[in-house]
């Protein structure tokens, strides 16, 4: 293979050395799925992408994203950070980039919405791919084992522990205060014995942790930890707070658009903003968008 290009973003931040580390890999048509992962596990970031052209012409590229231990159908941060990345481009496979792109996922098609100021992309928005999914519940004792809290710092007032996706699942739990969220530390042996014992998907797990802000319930502090997957926490998931976001809207009375804020990352150093936009209609959810601001680190290339 030739020299390939990649360039690498902080996402869900503004702040070089924050947020969630993303490298975006370009011009990855002669790479298949084994030499991918390959890349993807030597930068060990929780996610990177490969941008390949699209199938369809009516949609801007073909997003393949990855984690340290395998492909994975939809990703938040992912989808933002290479979005970032193509409005900076005047085009992409031989077309000018417009400020609506759609990719190409396992999932479906992701749309996203590029946000300018004075001609510069300061933001992009996507859309999560698919509706609101909810599974089974996770007992409070499972959960407490995996990250050595006590089960009695898992508040229970507004849900159990469960799984929740719009496109990639998560199972998600509140814990009762700050401290509780400070305090938890995952054990992978745990975590495995979580994952083995679910009959539906035996060989992942991942945990996203939050605490509600007493003062305003819609702004959130959450940790995400996936030891399965090789990233021991996570600084933003998008994926899961919009998951999260979307599960909490629907269990409100009445329709209608609310902003849920979560603040991840704080411990790891690397704070991230997320804004997730949740809209309901007779009863159901029917639109979530996730958005962030980005930063560029590096551009480099991986030798051939």
């Amino acid at each position: 293979m030739a020299n390939l290009a990649y360039t690498t973003l902080d996402v869900f931040t503004s702040v070089r050395f924050e947020g969630n580390p993303l490298a975006v890999i370009t011009d990855a048509e002669g790479l298949d799925a084994g030499m991918m992962q390959k890349i993807a596990a030597e930068f060990g970031y929780s996610e990177i992408t490969f941008v390949l052209p699209p199938s369809d012409p009516a949609n801007t590229a073909h997003v393949r994203i990855f984690t340290p231990t395998m492909e994975v159908p939809f990703a938040g941060h992912p989808n933002v950070g290479t979005a970032y990345f193509i409005g900076q481009q005047r085009e992409v496979f031989g077309k000018p980039v417009s400020d609506r792109l759609r990719f190409e996922e396992a999932a479906g098609i992701v749309e996203v919405d590029l946000r300018r100021s004075n001609g510069q992309v300061t933001a992009a928005t996507i859309r999560a791919p698919k509706p609101l999914q909810t599974g089974a519940n996770i007992p409070e004792a499972d959960i407490a084992r995996c990250i050595a809290i006590r089960p009695d710092q898992i508040a229970t007032a507004l849900h159990r522990p469960l799984f929740v996706s719009v496109g990639l699942e998560f199972a998600v739990a509140e814990l009762d205060s700050l401290d509780a969220l400070a305090a938890a530390a995952p054990n992978p042996a745990l975590f495995r014995e979580a994952a083995g014992n679910r009959s539906e998907n035996n060989h992942d797990f991942s945990l996203f942790l939050y605490v509600r802000s007493k003062e305003n319930p819609w702004h959130l502090r959450a940790r995400m930890f996936a030891p399965l997957d090789n990233v021991a926490e996570d600084p933003a998931t998008g994926s899961a707070s919009a998951a999260l976001a979307a599960y909490l809207v629907s269990r409100t009375t009445g329709d209608g658009e609310q902003r849920v804020t979560i603040e991840q990352g704080v411990e790891m150093g690397r704070r991230s903003i997320i804004e997730v936009d949740v809209t309901k209609a007779g009863g159901t959810v029917t639109d979530v968008l996730i958005s962030g601001s980005c930063v560029f680190v590096m551009r480099g290339e991986i030798l051939a």
